[in-house]
């Protein structure tokens, strides 16, 4: 297959998984062409975007400029005006990850439920798939579960994994992935963290020991603190992007769940308020369904 035919399925499977999001955005930009007065047509389309976890503000701010933009302008251009609009603020945050030093630490956040452990299985999947050599470190501690399911994407991914029994000290397992990466010449190593709720004060507390662990015993790392969240939970993700940046710095975002959700656009406030990179997108169930984020394709799909 070649890169144009690559690029056409992954563009039919990032508008596949965004199908909800797409099909509650554009009725009502469909919506705007059957005659009805155009500021009624804006206000439908403001609602929609609302309902589509854009959040109030930047609907609010995205309908005005449309509404200036179209002055004097036939509705049929909306569409047009909208995606450029949205790739306007996407565009900032459209920062893939360079894996620019050996071992390159990636230092994984996120609440329970929200995909991280399928999401560094993925990564390490794609690193190892790009000939890198790819070392998990299982520093959720406190689910045995987290631990297991770590050791199964290991397994698949075909790559080592640190860890120790249930309850042990997070920061000890760190301790020992990254000497074991100095020692094996690892490319990557790859984090996993607690996830138990994010209002908590001192989980927010250990991941900052974690961090401290991990540059005390690799001076520079970790070098990405990526942060997955959850499409489907909207503005709560904002909250949780919030209080992690807070904590450890976050320098990177996850955004998962993408194919089962109408709120989608939660991608959006994201971008504008916080603007931290997205670095990758969630579209699907499969070992290859975690994407760079692309503004450009994501907004075709979207619009």
């Amino acid at each position: 297959m070649g890169i144009f035919d690559r690029m056409k399925v992954g563009l039919a499977t990032l508008k596949a998984g965004l199908a909800r999001t797409h099909n509650a955005i554009m009725g009502s930009v469909e919506s705007a062409l059957s005659g009805e007065s155009r500021e009624v047509l804006l206000e439908r389309l403001e609602e929609s975007l609302i309902r589509s976890d854009v959040g109030v503000k930047a609907s609010s701010e995205i309908v005005d400029h449309l509404r200036t933009k179209l002055a004097g302008k036939d509705m049929e251009k909306l569409s047009e005006l909208l995606r450029d609009e949205i790739f306007g603020i996407l565009k900032e945050v459209e920062k893939p990850l360079v894996i620019d030093s050996s071992p390159f630490v990636i230092m994984v956040l996120g609440v329970n439920g929200a995909g991280k452990t399928t999401t560094i299985g993925k990564l390490a999947h794609r690193y190892q798939s790009m000939g890198k050599s790819v070392l998990l470190a299982a520093g959720d501690t406190f689910r045995a579960a987290a631990i297991e399911q770590l050791e199964g994407w290991g397994m698949r991914a075909g790559c080592p994994v640190i860890r120790q029994a249930q309850g042990g000290d997070p920061g000890a397992v760190v301790f020992d992935a990254i000497n074991a990466a100095t020692s094996r010449r690892s490319d990557v190593v790859i984090i996993d963290t607690a996830g138990r709720l994010h209002t908590k004060v001192n989980l927010m507390e250990e991941l900052k020991k974690v961090k401290r662990v991990i540059s005390r015993e690799l001076p520079g790392a970790p070098h990405e603190n990526l942060l997955v969240l959850d499409a489907s939970t909207g503005q709560n993700a904002i909250s949780q992007a919030r209080l992690f940046n807070e904590a450890v710095n976050v320098t990177g975002i996850a955004l998962t769940k993408l194919d089962g959700t109408a709120r989608g656009g939660v991608i959006i406030p994201i971008a504008r308020e916080l603007r931290i990179p997205i670095r990758f997108i969630g579209i699907g169930e499969g070992i290859d369904d975690l994407k760079d984020f692309d503004a450009r394709d994501f907004v075709e799909a979207l619009i």
